[in-house]
């Protein structure tokens, strides 16, 4: 009995999310005393693009993180975050509201009917769907709003909300990663390189396939071990908390004229989302303000009074303070490098570094160099921007093809987009889908490592058959 409790004692036990970020604060912070400041100056590329003069790194005086500014990092995060903080309060409140008039569990409940028998296709076609949306418009924060249904969805098969937010958003990853399409990441960088837009994409097409094949089995392989045994779920507390918003197959809410209605307002609010993205360039403020119509809509067509809509929206918005409030922690990670003015530092150094590498595995270099970098800059066109003009010009140095550069630079930015703490929209699905960050890394670092061995044999294959055109 005394080894037993001795070992419980030991046993050790991962932090709280908000002690994690903020430890990340702290390290960040210490490195504005030991990193030398310095700047890059910007000057305005293709299209108006803000973009790095690779020539100009200075270093400037030191600008170290005061005890004050440690803490003050999260109030500007949260400030800096404010749009996409306050979009996951207008989505949970605007859904719970939808939730509210009985349309989509009883939606739901008739596409798990048909499904039954067949639940292994559904995350199959959700992540062949959603990837589709990653590598065309770039779908990253946008795959927020979808979350809470593909988990309602996963839960009334038998699955968890981790299968649910898995097949929506590592969907939308290998679309994103792969970039065949992507305006944002691949197109931006393809600018700046100066090579024809959307050239390669016969490659990219094949990188699409080889994850989407893996993710399939990986996903499919966690959602049946839980399906087959709920226990070993990685989030069964969640699940047991959630329990009584699970749809029960048995008895099925009838399918009303409102219902109808309201999945109508739902389905054209989608709509009309996707419309927006792709013609008008629409971003955090329109698909809140559209998902918020949606919800108010939605609300009086379901039969639910003004005053009983403000209190389910009221009842939305609360369940996800804590994650809502994880995206403005995160942030605060930001503001310490930024302010500090160690990021231009970082790259150049980085950039230093491969330069000095053999060319045999220089390409490597490229790879981990915008790996690492994505932690600080986790945006795919702000990445570009401060990376692209320093890499293509290094490519030529060391005799790698402009494009294989850029190749590198979105197997860097898309693949850990997925796990790293400071991505607003990693941090905004988990908020929604309330499930905690460590639960998230322990489910998705085996994948991860899988997606990043994928993407080092890509780009050595891309280096050795000269991926071009140039």
């Amino acid at each position: 009995m005394m080894s037993v409790k001795i070992q419980e004692k030991k046993k050790f036990k991962v932090p709280h999310t908000y002690v994690i970020l903020f430890s990340v604060i702290i390290v960040m912070a210490i490195l504005t005393y030991i990193i030398p400041a310095g700047q890059f100056d910007r000057i305005e590329g293709p299209k108006g693009r803000t973009i790095v003069d690779p020539d100009s790194f200075h270093t400037v005086e030191q600008n170290p993180t005061t005890f004050f500014d440690l803490f003050k990092a999260v109030p500007n995060g949260m400030k800096d975050a404010a749009k996409i903080v306050f979009f996951i309060f207008i989505v949970g409140g605007s859904f719970q509201i939808i939730t509210a008039t009985g349309a989509i569990e009883a939606g739901i409940g008739k596409i798990a009917l048909a499904l039954r028998g067949k639940e292994k296709l559904m995350i199959p076609i959700f992540l062949i769907l959603f990837s589709l949306a990653g590598g065309t418009f770039g779908m990253a924060e946008e795959a927020i709003v979808f979350v809470p249904i593909g988990i309602a969805l996963a839960r009334a098969l038998g699955y968890d909300a981790i299968t649910g937010t898995a097949m929506i958003t590592l969907g939308a990853a290998c679309g994103f990663t792969s970039g065949f399409m992507n305006p944002f990441t691949v197109g931006v960088a393809q600018g700046i390189a100066e090579l024809p837009l959307f050239s390669g994409i016969g490659y990219r097409l094949i990188i699409l396939v080889v994850m989407l094949t893996v993710t399939i089995w990986y996903v499919m392989r966690y959602g049946n071990k839980v399906k087959n045994d709920p226990e070993k779920s990685l989030v069964r507390e969640l699940e047991i908390e959630e329990k009584d918003k699970v749809i029960d197959l048995s008895n099925i809410p009838t399918l009303e004229s409102r219902h109808y209605l309201v999945l109508l307002a739902v389905v054209v609010g989608f709509g009309f989302i996707i419309w927006g993205v792709f013609t008008s360039g629409w971003y955090i403020t329109e698909i809140g303000s559209t998902f918020l119509a949606m919800g108010i809509i939605g609300g009086f067509l379901g039969k639910l009074g003004p005053s009983k809509i403000a209190e389910e929206f009221v009842v939305g918005a609360k369940s996800i303070v804590f994650g809502a409030l994880v995206v403005g922690i995160a942030r605060g990670i930001l503001v310490v490098m930024k302010d500090g003015l160690i990021i231009d530092s970082i790259i150049n150094g980085l950039a230093l570094a491969i330069q000095n590498l053999p060319k045999s595995i220089s390409v490597l270099g490229m790879y981990i160099v915008q790996v690492v970098i994505n932690f600080f800059i986790p945006s795919g066109s702000g990445q570009a921007a401060a990376t692209m003009p320093i890499m293509a010009p290094l490519a030529d140095v060391i005799g790698v093809n402009r494009q294989v550069a850029v190749t590198a630079y979105q197997f860097g930015d898309g693949f850990t987009n997925s796990i790293i703490p400071t991505s607003a929209a990693l941090m905004g699905v988990l908020s929604i889908a309330k499930i905690k960050y460590e639960k998230w890394v322990k489910f998705l670092w085996p994948l991860m490592l899988i997606w990043l061995v994928i993407g080092a044999i890509f780009l050595i294959t891309a280096n050795a058959i000269n991926y071009g055109p140039f």
